[in-house]
């Protein structure tokens, strides 16, 4: 069990740091195409990176779940993926990088919220470790200057459906086989948005090619790879326990930013991630020995 919550924690982490340099592709990518646009490549990609992994990866797919129940759960997992991208592209057209960073990984707070609505609470010091990481996520990315604007509301509701699709992932993952969940949740999200780019977008190959990069990142690296590391990491992880670990992608957003988009950190910046890293390893050291007794 030991090395199962270590390997999970590893493959959250890893998804993490992916996602903290898609946010600054994300932005990079809405100066030449639509969200619509932008999300459906996104995640046709990331379901074509998937595809290997049917013969690569041992064990050989069991279908002894009907495919239909399948198809249920990818497009169960799709929908909430589909929510919460549509409306985080949305508002990354109007904040930074850092600004969305944190305000996506506020589902630590939401997550719980909705565990104690569905009798499943979390412990107290879940709760602690998201009110440190919490604090420490505002200071990473907004300082004391901070002052809602439209994108950050948009990027406010993806936070609800983000948390939804962690609370959903950690039911699915248990009981679906990783591959077929990544690939059908990808696959349902990546054709509504292009079905809706080309009702509320005008796609143009000129521009797509002006955004390649981001796309490629956002489509291989940050979906393919991003989003299986979480599904294969929720397979031994709680919905909130994950949450926490995942929303260190907020540090990695704020830090791409400034590298990258060079947007600013001072030194509230710095003691929020210091914060955010004390959250996180409050909640580790209190889960791995009570996992293990329970074992």
């Amino acid at each position: 069990m030991k090395n199962k919550l270590l390997i999970s924690n590893l493959r959250l982490l890893g998804a993490a740091f992916i996602w903290g340099f898609a946010f600054v592709a994300q932005r990079q990518g809405m100066a030449y195409v639509g969200p619509l646009t932008f999300n459906g490549i996104r995640f046709l990609l990331g379901a074509l990176v998937i595809i290997p992994a049917f013969w690569w990866i041992r064990p050989v797919i069991s279908f002894d779940i009907p495919m239909k129940w399948n198809i249920y759960a990818a497009c169960m997992a799709g929908f909430a993926l589909f929510v919460a991208s549509t409306f985080q592209q949305l508002g990354m057209m109007y904040t930074t990088a850092g600004n969305g960073g944190f305000i996506t990984s506020m589902y630590i707070i939401f997550v719980p919220v909705f565990g104690f609505f569905r009798k499943q609470p979390s412990s107290p010091i879940i709760w602690l470790g998201a009110v440190l990481a919490f604090a420490g996520l505002y200071l990473v990315s907004v300082g004391g200057n901070y002052q809602m604007q439209t994108g950050d509301i948009l990027v406010f509701i993806s936070a609800v459906f983000w948390a939804m699709h962690l609370i959903v992932l950690s039911y699915l993952s248990p009981k679906y086989d990783f591959r077929l969940l990544a690939f059908g949740q990808f696959l349902f999200t990546g054709v509504l948005s292009l079905v809706l780019a080309f009702i509320f977008e005008s796609p143009q190959v000129d521009s797509i090619n002006s955004a390649l990069f981001p796309i490629l990142y956002a489509g291989i690296v940050s979906a393919g790879i991003g989003f299986t590391l979480q599904v294969l990491g929720q397979k031994h992880a709680r919905a909130d326990h994950s949450a926490l670990i995942l929303s260190l992608e907020a540090v990695v957003a704020a830090v791409g930013g400034w590298l990258i988009l060079k947007e600013q950190m001072n030194l509230a910046g710095l003691l929020g991630c210091l914060l955010l890293l004390t959250g996180v390893i409050v909640s580790q050291l209190t889960f791995i020995p009570k996992a293990l007794k329970n074992n």
